[in-house]
């Protein structure tokens, strides 16, 4: 019996050459040319993360990728250059803005530079440091504070707008002059900002710029009321004109709730001047 030799099968990293019925040449082919692409793929992205190192005055980012300019310094393209701090000025040592602010008295310009803050005559600087503003008792117009000048009889105002003074009681402005209150006999000054100055004295009624007495009719009182006659009739009692007459109550009627008309009884109605039994 012929003996043929045996041949051993492939072992070692030459092995995947061995073409089985599943691999192909063709195959074989394909895969390798897909490894070799992924790698050229991803070459350039590790090149060009490793030519890009950290530039001076910069640290890595505390979260996240990449690197940012340390405290005093600011990025220009993909440096890092120290803040150049302006006279009359201090550094925030802050990552963010401008690096720096302006000194209490300066304030910045377009120009990245600080200037000092002019208070004018009558002015003060304000708690920002940055503006000024004008004192009580003047006025601020255009760069200057100008002094208010006060009419007689009025005194400064605190109002943020409208007049800068204002009359003192018994006064009302007129133009720019503060002229007495003409308050007729038996009235007062009510203090209003606004209407009528003056309020009649009670037991007075305004008419034609006068307060008249009221003139109280028998079987009457006085009324405080700020609209009518002044007076009311008593109860039982309705106005006729400038008197108040009794009231004549029919049978089967009563008293209203206000004392000066009458109205009919449950289970009566009115009819010409009388009570009568409803149908």
């Amino acid at each position: 019996m012929d003996h043929k030799p045996h041949l051993a099968e492939p072992r070692g990293p030459h092995a995947i050459a061995a073409c089985t019925p599943a691999q192909t040449p063709t195959t074989m082919t394909l895969f390798w040319g897909s490894i070799l692409a992924v790698i050229l793929l991803l070459t350039p992205a590790f090149a060009q993360t490793a030519s890009q190192p950290i530039p001076e005055n910069a640290s890595a980012k505390s979260y996240g990728d990449g690197w940012e300019c340390n405290i005093g310094f600011r990025l220009n393209e993909d440096t890092c250059v120290a803040i150049v701090v302006p006279q009359n000025a201090y550094d925030t040592n802050r990552s963010y803005g401008a690096g720096w602010e302006c000194l209490h008295g300066f304030r910045r310009t377009d120009d990245a530079a600080c200037v000092v803050v002019e208070v004018p005559e009558g002015g003060f600087l304000d708690p920002s440091g940055e503006r000024w503003r004008c004192l009580r008792g003047f006025n601020k117009v255009d760069d200057t504070c100008q002094e208010i000048v006060l009419p007689a009889n009025a005194y400064l105002a605190d109002a943020s707008y409208g007049s800068m003074w204002t009359c003192e009681r018994g006064f009302e402005a007129t133009d720019d002059r503060c002229t007495a209150i003409a308050v007729p006999a038996n009235a007062y000054l009510n203090g209003s900002g606004y209407g009528q100055p003056w309020t009649c004295e009670r037991g007075f009624f305004e008419r034609a710029g006068l307060c008249e007495a009221v003139v109280i009719p028998a079987n009457a009182y006085f009324d405080d009321a700020s609209y009518g006659s002044g007076w009311k009739c008593d109860r039982g009692y309705a106005a006729s004109a400038e008197t108040c007459e009794l009231l004549s109550v029919p049978e089967n009627a009563h008293l209203d709730r206000s004392g000066n008309r009458w109205e009919c009884n449950n289970s009566f109605q009115k009819s010409k001047g009388l009570c009568v039994l409803k149908n």
